[in-house]
């Protein structure tokens, strides 16, 4: 005890005895410990915040789970302070439970109250859309859920919230008429289309079943000859064609290769869903195209036809096909012969098959022809009747008269038909005496009836030339005694040009004028439209030409042949009226007026 007090005895004498030094600075030292002070906060501050993640907002981050209540989930994400998210938005996970790790979207740091705003929807729409587009470009096989049916296909929910579309036409490959049958299921798709702007996706199932079967068709192509025979059901029908399934891939058999013989359409051959053993006739790999033939496992028709039969028999058969230049014949399912227009009638003149037979006749026919190595024969059915050429000339004599129908025109003449397989030219010059034609069809129509005269038969080269005109007398007899040299007529100028004028005498005979013939007696030139009188100056009944002169009427004393010019016209001009009225139309009967037109001269 004595011991302890004697110590602290000495320690108080030390302190006692220790002076202050006289330069010592106490403001220093209190800089100094503040200093130490503010870099020890610095410090700590530094540390605290490098505590804490460092995120932005519009950010999709991790979380991890802290409390979970019936109104809202609070998640740590290593800030400041916890973030908040409504319960419902975590509705789906019924089993989430702190300590869960989830991502959220950042949406504000701090709200007005200072709270970190959080949305895990957010996080997991934006997560979606990134896998959405993910798949687009690595064409990838997603799954998705069938929500309801909507106009043209149905609504698709993929990666839990992103909702697309599936059209009707994307579904299968094969038309789809009930949607409904689709709802509720889960099915695989491809996305093959995706519209950021307006955050649309299309879907489709179709182009996994056309990859499956581009697949299939790849693998079963490369195992295809030419000559296979393989069995395949009827998938489709065309107007043109046959689709035949082969076992995941189609073939087609054309038309032309369903029957040996013709059809109208395949339906004839094949129905609907019926199993057939076809050929492979060609097939393109690149194209993924297989040409199939059905009539090819047959033996050809022509192999069958009768080896007796030859050139010059006749044979029967039926018109199947008819076109301009002929009609063909079927003589047996398979075997067809053509029978061309030119061998169908004597006629020379050209015509159309149709004017002779239409589909489905019955006709008996002579072989013209018979090609059994290219399979084709040629057929003849006027040889069955006699050749009306034969006996041309004592059937229609030069000079005989006979009624024909016209049959066609040209600028020289008309042909006309005087009966199936003769015909007949009537030459432009032969169809009036009076009239200048300029085209037959001033004269008459195609299929009238004419009356002609033969002028010429040319048996070796099947012709005929023919007159009208021929029928009646040449009315030129009897305008020579008429209209003499010297004889005055009254006549109406209808044309004028630089050499004359054209004037029409009576009963419509027509005469020239040469311009120098037109001085009046006033010294005036007659003018067109004028009515004078014309002294006849020349005839020519050879070339049909009268010339006429009005001034001769006056230069020279006519008086004499005036008169008798007027007492022969008044004489003869009812009978010429009634030859110029029925010029046309004379028949054999009515020639008598020339005769009595003779006498009364």
């Amino acid at each position: 005890m004595a011991e302890g007090t004697q110590q602290k005895e000495t320690l108080h004498m030390d302190y006692k005895n220790v002076q202050p030094l006289a330069d010592f600075d106490w403001n220093a030292i209190d800089e100094k410990a503040g200093k130490i002070k503010q870099q020890e906060a610095g410090a700590n501050n530094d540390a605290y915040e490098k505590s804490f993640n460092s995120f932005t907002e519009q950010e999709v981050i991790e979380g991890t789970v802290v409390a979970v209540t019936d109104r809202e989930v609070v998640v740590n994400v290593g800030a400041k302070s916890d973030g908040v998210i409504p319960a419902g938005e975590v509705r789906y996970n019924p089993d989430l439970k702190p300590g869960d790790k989830i991502e959220v979207f950042v949406e504000s740091q701090e709200d007005a109250n200072g709270q970190l705003m959080l949305s895990h929807k957010k996080a997991r729409i934006l997560k979606s859309w990134e896998r959405v587009n993910q798949a687009y470009d690595n064409q990838e096989i997603i799954t998705g859920y069938v929500k309801s049916r909507t106009k043209g296909g149905l609504i698709v929910t993929v990666f839990e919230n992103i909702e697309a579309f599936l059209p009707g036409s994307q579904i299968d490959v094969k038309p789809i008429r009930d949607y409904d049958v689709y709802v509720d299921k889960q099915m695989e798709f491809k996305v093959v289309k995706i519209n950021h702007e307006y955050k649309n996706v299309v879907v489709s199932h179709k182009a996994l079943i056309e990859d499956e079967i581009e697949a299939q068709k790849a693998e079963i192509i490369s195992h295809l000859e030419k000559g296979q025979v393989l069995e395949g059901v009827v998938k489709n029908i065309t107007s043109y064609g046959v689709f035949v399934d082969l076992g995941g891939v189609d073939g087609l058999i054309h038309i032309t290769d369903l029957s040996w013989g013709r059809i109208n359409h395949p339906e004839e051959i094949v129905q609907l869903d019926q199993k057939i053993n076809v050929v492979i006739l060609d097939f393109d790999e690149a194209k993924r195209r297989i040409a199939l033939g059905l009539k090819q496992l047959t033996p050809h028709p022509w192999d069958a036809l009768d080896p007796n039969l030859k050139e010059g028999d006749h044979i029967k058969g039926k018109v199947v096909v008819i076109a301009d230049y002929g009609a063909f014949v079927e003589v047996m399912p398979g075997v067809e012969g053509l029978i061309h227009v030119s061998e169908m009638s004597w006629s020379q003149h050209l015509r159309s098959a149709q004017d002779f037979l239409k589909v489905g006749d019955e006709v008996e026919a002579v072989v013209l022809n018979l090609d059994r190595e290219n399979r084709k024969m040629s057929l003849g059915i006027r040889q069955l009747m006699p050749d009306p050429w034969l006996s041309i000339a004592e059937r229609y004599p030069v000079g005989s008269k006979h009624t024909a129908t016209v049959r066609n025109f040209t600028n020289f003449g008309i042909f006309v038909e005087l009966e199936e397989g003769v015909d007949g030219l009537i030459h432009i010059s032969d169809l009036s005496w009076s009239k200048k034609i300029k085209h037959p069809a001033e004269f008459t129509k195609i299929g009238e009836k004419i009356d002609v005269v033969v002028l010429e038969v040319d048996a070796e080269n099947r012709r005929l030339s023919l007159g009208h005109k021929q029928l009646e007398e040449n009315p030129w007899d009897v305008y020579e005694t008429l209209f003499t040299v010297g004889s005055v007529h009254q006549g109406k100028i209808v044309n004028m040009n630089d050499k004359g004028a054209t004037v029409i005498l009576p009963y419509e005979v027509e005469a020239f004028a040469p311009m120098r013939h037109l001085d009046k007696e006033d010294k005036s030139k007659a003018k067109n439209g004028e009515t004078l009188d014309f002294k006849v100056i020349e005839f020519n009944k050879d070339s049909k030409k009268i010339i006429v002169s009005h001034t001769r009427t006056f230069q020279e004393g006519n008086d004499g042949a005036r008169a008798e010019g007027d007492s022969r016209e008044r004489n003869t001009k009812k009978t010429v009226k009634q030859i110029n009225d029925n010029l046309e139309k004379t028949t054999l009967g009515d020639l008598d007026i020339f005769q009595k037109l003779k006498e009364e001269k």
